[in-house]
């Protein structure tokens, strides 16, 4: 039950926007074991003034089309799969819509699995009582 909150500088398309969130879906299904349909995301666009990523931390040099993604998951997959969810992420949106490796932001947070509210005000994630 991923949420994916993606955050980008304003004036991109919406063909631009939907092939992230496309791109990411694929992603967390190819490398993160998400069922068909679980599909939750939104983007967020912000002017300069209001969108402000570091150009070289970490020896990244990112320019001003960074894509911040940020990931509310589940805590139930190893490191492998963390690695190879990024990099699939990365895969996908250098092939469309065509980000660079470099301007793409992964932050994940895991959480454990009784913090979700699917609707209905239940938690349907949460153990059951027997």
């Amino acid at each position: 039950m991923p949420l994916v909150q993606v955050s980008l500088r304003r004036g991109k398309s919406a063909e631009y926007h939907q092939a992230l969130f496309d791109g990411v879906y694929r992603a967390m299904r190819e490398t993160f074991d998400v069922p068909e349909d679980d599909r939750f995301m939104t983007i967020t666009e912000h002017d300069a003034s209001t969108f402000d990523v570091s150009p070289t931390y970490c020896g990244v040099e990112r320019s001003d089309e960074a894509v911040i993604i940020r990931i509310t998951a589940n805590n139930t997959r190893d490191l492998a799969q963390k690695k190879a969810f990024y990099l699939r992420i990365v895969e996908h949106l250098q092939a469309n819509p065509g980000v660079r490796p470099e301007d793409v932001f992964i932050n994940l947070v895991e959480v454990p699995p009784e913090n979700w509210s699917l609707g209905h005000g239940i938690a349907q994630y949460a153990p059951q009582p027997d």
